[in-house]
């Protein structure tokens, strides 16, 4: 039997500490969501190969649409001329 020793790179987080575990779910939500965004909003589910700058230019124009997509309230609120104040997405 042998036994396997695990690497660095491969540690556990911290067990017991609800803050740590909390912070790195609130991290990998803000992270996904404009991801979420490019497959509902704009039907980026599949990749065509069409060539590595089309590709590219596309996925470049999706994320900017999807920054434009979850500020949209504020630019709204904005052009209308009241007062803005930070939203939670």
């Amino acid at each position: 039997m042998t036994t396997t020793v695990p690497t660095p790179e491969m540690h556990q987080t911290k067990k017991g500490n609800p803050y740590f575990f909390g912070m790195k779910v609130h991290i990998g939500a803000k992270v996904e969501h404009p991801f979420r965004v490019i497959r509902r909003q704009f039907g980026y589910v599949k990749v065509r190969f069409r060539g590595l700058m089309k590709n590219t230019a596309q996925l470049t124009t999706l994320f900017a649409l999807s920054n434009l997509w979850m500020a949209r309230k504020q630019l709204i609120a904005t052009s209308l001329g009241k007062a803005v104040f930070p939203v939670n997405v």
